[in-house]
């Protein structure tokens, strides 16, 4: 193989990577897809909200991305009309945090435990979460 044919295979392989990497969320430090929806951001949050949108960072933006938008081929938006509180109520959220949840509304594949957080934890991310979807016109 010629050096030109060489040197055209390494650069076509560059853009590749450099656009799966884009395209998979690399830039942004969340390693997954695009956001599923466009989440309007409340001016302010409650101090219990901003406690829970610290642990939510941590915790659950790697796969429902930031501000609960979801991640195309990751995780579900929880800014979503299924996780109003009529349908999900709060204990949904701790009981899939503690235990997991088998899918049933997304073709995401199950959602596995979260380790490490307490149900007050929880709580501070459902309230993070609650006023989200307030702010998005989810009662």
């Amino acid at each position: 193989m010629s050096l030109k044919r060489v040197a055209i295979l390494i650069v076509v392989a560059a853009a590749v990577g450099v656009a799966a990497y884009l395209y998979l969320g690399g830039e942004d430090g969340e390693g997954g897809g695009a956001p599923i929806t466009s989440v309007t951001v409340p001016g302010v949050f409650s101090a219990q909200a901003q406690t829970g949108q610290k642990s939510y960072d941590t915790n659950c933006a790697s796969c429902h991305g930031r501000n609960a938008a979801g991640q195309n081929g990751v995780a579900p938006p929880l800014v979503h009309f299924i996780y109003e509180p009529g349908h999900h109520g709060d204990e949904s959220f701790q009981r899939a945090v503690a235990y997991g949840v088998r899918a049933h509304h997304w073709q995401f594949g199950d959602m596995p435990p979260v380790e490490g957080l307490s149900r007050q934890n929880v709580i501070q991310i459902i309230t993070y979460i609650r006023e989200l979807q307030r702010a998005n016109g989810i009662q």
